[in-house]
């Protein structure tokens, strides 16, 4: 496909390109099954996905790309991991990790040295964050770099960055270190090409990683010299430019989990309609049509998250305040897929218990996305901390008066009144604030169906959407008022052996 015709291209007609090469390496040439059952990609798909330019939509018009909209990123998130859980986050990673960054944050000079490569040279990018002794803990990143004769030198350990080894350009992070040989507060972000001198970057070490076997990660470490034209160039400050960045790309998970979450329900609904128990079929029970109705809610919700993504996440916006959005997205989102996984797992039995079928694998492969680029519990604590900070800035502290007023959750509050109506503590332990971010965040998800279900999306889907986030918003609401508290028993070893008692 020359450049010209995948930019003229209309996006359906891109995105079928795309699906037809899938199905080319997965289906026809190779098996999705068994190629999952090792770790790396055939060579032959890569090369035969990437020679459709998919990485194109996330690079604009006047470069090369498809013009970086929204919208595409995320339907090809979503195109692909109905395939491929893997290969779509391999997209996310470099998409809204790399390429998004670069076109927004980076000067001319790199913009086209980046974008034609990824153009006419099918390279790929990635970013490092992680270090092994801060995780989320970023801020206080231990990488440093000081600038020398036009370049920035760079010193550090990073791990846990997707494309390990693979990745042609990678965003490096780090800290500027002090004349006195201290760290400063803010974070700096640099175009690292490995193909380029004194820019190669050592694998230490490469993880044998649970889940998502065709994404290489590991340890790396990092002793290179960036030119100081690569330094990408904030706004104000590196520190909102990483918020900006990490919030559009919790924004773009929904991508992610779309066609993933499809995968699951149309392979279940399938089995339970071939899969005869008892002289009927497994539709005709009652559990199970529970277990599919959850899973077409999940299909809702992710939809409405798409939608709304895809309409705000855009690289025109600053996203460095929108936490409580991005946030709640990223986790809710996440939290579905596993449980679409468990699901599909459960209706399907024992075959599914097999890393060649795909709702087995996708527990494991899904289970990271609830941990990296921010671990759920530690987000939806962060949800709660925002909203906190809201609801003492207006001194209004009763939650349904405080989410009524909020855009993000006023039409959904209200039909949750009965049991949101009440007085928040604004000093909780952290294990509340964790249970109140998960009902926040499940009220923001709620108000974007609702959004949806306006624009025209079949009324079914989206009342048995709302229904599912009732039921499992009544349920975290009732843990969150229980008063009853649990710790650890550091010392457990008296009278805790069970044969003593006989």
């Amino acid at each position: 496909m020359s450049k010209s015709n995948f930019q003229e291209m209309p996006f359906e007609a891109f995105l079928n390109e795309l699906k037809a090469a899938m199905k080319n390496v997965f289906h026809v040439r190779g098996d999705i099954d068994q190629m999952a059952l090792k770790r790396g990609m055939p060579p032959f798909v890569m090369r035969e996905i990437m020679n459709v330019n998919p990485l194109s939509v996330g690079i604009p018009v006047e470069y090369g790309g498809r013009g970086c909209k929204m919208e595409e990123n995320i339907s090809l998130l979503a195109a692909a991991s109905y395939e491929s859980l893997a290969l779509s986050l391999t997209f996310g990673i470099n998409s809204a990790l790399f390429l998004q960054p670069v076109a927004k944050y980076a000067n001319e000079e790199s913009k086209k040295h980046v974008f034609d490569r990824f153009i006419n040279n099918q390279n790929m990018g990635g970013l490092m964050i992680t270090e092994p002794d801060f995780g989320s803990d970023a801020l206080n990143m231990q990488s440093s770099f000081s600038e020398n004769d036009g370049n920035y030198h760079i010193q550090g350990t990073k791990h846990w960055a997707g494309l390990t080894g693979w990745a042609d350009f990678w965003l490096l992070t780090a800290r500027e270190m002090s004349p006195e040989g201290k760290l400063k507060r803010d974070i700096d972000f640099f175009i690292c090409d490995v193909n380029e001198p004194n820019q190669q970057i050592k694998v230490d070490e490469v993880y044998e990683n649970l889940g998502l076997y065709q994404i290489p990660y590991g340890r790396n470490i990092l002793d290179v010299q960036i030119p100081s034209s690569r330094r990408l160039i904030p706004e104000t400050t590196g520190v909102k430019m990483m918020l900006d960045l990490l919030h559009r790309s919790r924004m773009q998970f929904p991508g992610m989990a779309m066609g993933f979450i499809h995968r699951l329900m149309d392979e279940s609904i399938a089995h339970a309609r071939d899969r005869q128990i008892g002289g009927r079929n497994l539709l005709s029970y009652d559990q199970v049509q529970q277990r599919l109705a959850r899973l077409q809610a999940y299909f809702t919700i992710t939809s409405a998250m798409c939608h709304n993504s895809s309409k705000v996440a855009g690289i025109e916006n600053d996203l460095s305040l929108n936490g409580l959005e991005a946030n709640s997205v990223k986790s809710v989102v996440t939290d579905m897929m596993q449980e679409a996984a468990q699901s599909a797992t459960q209706l399907v039995g024992a075959q599914a218990y097999k890393i060649n079928h795909i709702a087995g694998r996708g527990i494991t492969d899904s289970r990271p996305f609830q941990i990296f680029e921010g671990s759920n519990d530690i987000l939806y604590a962060q949800i709660s901390e925002g909203l906190v900070k809201l609801m003492k800035k207006a001194k209004e502290f009763n939650l349904f008066n405080s989410l009524k007023s909020n855009s993000l959750t006023s039409n959904a509050s209200e039909r949750l009144k009965s049991i949101l109506d009440f007085k928040i503590e604004t000093s909780l332990p952290q294990r509340k604030m964790v249970e109140l971010g998960q009902v926040v965040g499940r009220v923001v998800c709620m108000e974007q169906v609702l959004k949806l279900g306006a624009k025209g999306f079949n009324g079914q889907l989206i009342e048995n959407a709302v229904k599912v986030l009732e039921q499992e918003i009544e349920m975290l609401m009732s843990g969150y008022h229980h008063t009853g508290q649990v710790n650890a028993i550091e010392v457990y070893n008296n009278e805790s052996n069970w044969r003593e008692f006989l």
